[in-house]
């Protein structure tokens, strides 16, 4: 049995990789199809897409009253997304940090970090009101962000011609394979691509974090350390390939946004609706955890606003150093 997770772990990794590589060039594609903005797709369509693991793991385990492992799987997988997976990336390219995501995205990001701490701290428990409110004020974000979308491509396409191919050129463009780069030019093409990658995607996810948890339990580990580590990371895997593949691409815009936006979703959304499901006890070790969780968002818009607004190999390092002494404190404790 042991044997056969393994296995499964295995295959679940490499539906992720190229399910990952599919799903950028269809969402970079329909970006420049759509005349839509790549941080826009990042932030909603791939971030959202990327987080379905996390979702159903959190909500899954909600109903089974786990509520260490539906926590640590949104705190740790926002504690891996930031610290592991932007490190990661911010070493393979500069990654630019839009003025849209100073101005809007990152303050979101760091009042769902506070929200988190703050509602959890304050009845010891994130309870259906709690998980109300954390959709509403998700609910409002999105709309500002889809009016800010509609007023950007309206500014596109008020444009003269020779000047909108230009910005449109702008746009990142993969190629997986000659035929893949023909059919790109398709609007249905690029939307089948993109859903069959998401679909590998999360199929991958699933099988890594479901055999990932069985062998972790096989070795003994606790809920919470689970929870934080194995499962966490193990669904924020489509984040990390996903980001990954994007900053090798050069399409930077999809991996910031897609960090940023996964999560921002996974504390309105996937913590709200679990919230929802079942009261999610929150102990003083999970306070720690959220804390680490605001501790990284912070640094991540205190690194982005510094002059050029870039996040660059010292950046990345600073980050993946924060994350290893996390995980030397988790099982240290």
């Amino acid at each position: 049995m042991l044997a056969l997770q393994i296995f499964l772990l295995i295959a679940g990794l490499i539906l992720l990789v190229k399910g990952a590589d599919w799903f950028v060039e269809g969402s970079a594609g329909i970006a420049k199809k759509c005349n839509i903005s790549p941080l826009v797709i990042g932030l909603t369509v791939v971030a959202f897409g990327t987080s379905m693991p996390e979702l159903a793991v959190s909500v899954t385990s909600a109903i089974e009253h786990s509520t260490d492992i539906a926590i640590g799987n949104v705190v740790g997988s926002n504690i891996a997304n930031i610290l592991l997976i932007l490190g990661l990336s911010a070493l393979m390219h500069f990654l630019p940090v839009q003025k849209e995501s100073l101005k809007l995205d990152l303050p979101v990001l760091l009042l769902a970090s506070v929200l988190l701490v703050g509602l959890g701290w304050w009845g010891k428990a994130l309870a259906w009101y709690d998980g109300l409110i954390l959709l509403v004020v998700f609910a409002a974000y999105m709309a500002v962000l889809l009016v800010q979308a509609g007023k950007k491509r309206k500014e596109l396409l008020a444009l003269p011609e020779s000047e909108r191919v230009a910005e449109e050129e702008k746009a990142p463009r993969g190629r997986i394979g000659g035929w893949i780069y023909r059919m790109g030019r398709h609007l249905w093409f690029l939307i089948v691509l993109a859903l069959i990658g998401l679909g590998m995607v999360v199929g991958g996810g699933t099988l890594l974090v479901n055999a990932a948890t069985y062998i972790a339990e096989y070795a003994g580990v606790s809920e919470r350390v689970i929870g934080l580590t194995i499962v966490a990371v193990g669904t924020s895997m489509p984040e990390l390939v996903t980001s990954v593949v994007a900053a090798v691409k050069g399409q930077t815009d999809i991996a910031v946004g897609n960090v940023i936006g996964s999560n921002i979703f996974n504390i309105f959304v996937v913590a709200g609706i679990s919230a929802l499901v079942y009261p999610l006890t929150f102990t003083a070790a999970n306070g720690i955890d959220a804390l680490v969780a605001l501790g990284a968002a912070v640094l991540l818009y205190a690194l982005a606003l510094i002059k050029g607004h870039k996040l660059g190999k010292i950046a990345g390092t600073i980050f993946l150093v924060c994350f290893a002494g996390y995980y030397v404190y988790l099982f240290a404790v």
